[in-house]
């Protein structure tokens, strides 16, 4: 999709992001989002429910120039994070939007008491796979026709001893390496 020139977006650097727990009032953007990134788009009463589960579930927005721009989440299981969703508006790739959010998930995990990090990607997601290997995700299994939508099969990643101080590292050096001010703000 290209960006007309009156809607040129600032350089990375020069991004003021925010990222703060998802509410109600985000999921109109979310959900726009959603559809642009996703062939089988998640639907408003599964966002809502996922919303609801606040001792099983995190979910984040990341906010720039006053606009939802990207959102991810979480689903814990005894010592178990599950990346449930990440999603970046295709406007605003390739601003490290992703690695922000992903920082913030896993950071999350880590607080909440998971040992270990998962999640599914799509086995022609290159770009994604990429992301989370710097995120120590490595391949552990294929879900065989995972995405319904086209029977594509899934890649199931996982990153194990995310609550020691060389994962507390890693995390430091990427959050170090993106560019511009982030604020965010955990859940209470």
């Amino acid at each position: 999709m290209a960006v007309r020139p009156e809607e040129q977006l600032p350089p990375a650097e020069d991004l003021g992001v925010q990222v703060v727990p998802m509410r109600r009032r985000h999921l109109r953007s979310v959900l726009q989002i959603e559809a642009q990134v996703y062939p089988r788009p998640w639907t408003l009463g599964l966002f809502l429910s996922e919303l609801n589960l606040h001792a099983a579930r995190s979910y984040f927005v990341a906010r720039a120039e006053g606009r939802v721009v990207g959102y991810g989440g979480l689903m814990f299981s005894l010592e178990d994070a599950h990346i449930t969703t990440l999603a970046v508006d295709p406007r605003w790739q390739r601003r490290k939007l992703g690695q922000r959010l992903m920082v913030v998930l896993a950071r999350e995990a880590v607080r909440r008491g998971a040992k270990n990090l998962t999640l599914e990607v799509r086995v022609s997601n290159g770009p994604a796979q990429g992301l989370y290997r710097r995120f120590g995700l490595a391949p552990a299994g294929i879900r065989k026709g995972y995405y319904v939508e086209s029977g594509e099969d899934a890649i199931v990643m996982w990153a194990h001893g995310i609550d020691d101080e060389a994962y507390s590292d890693r995390l430091r050096r990427l959050w170090a390496d993106i560019p511009g001010p982030t604020l965010v703000e955990h859940p209470r």
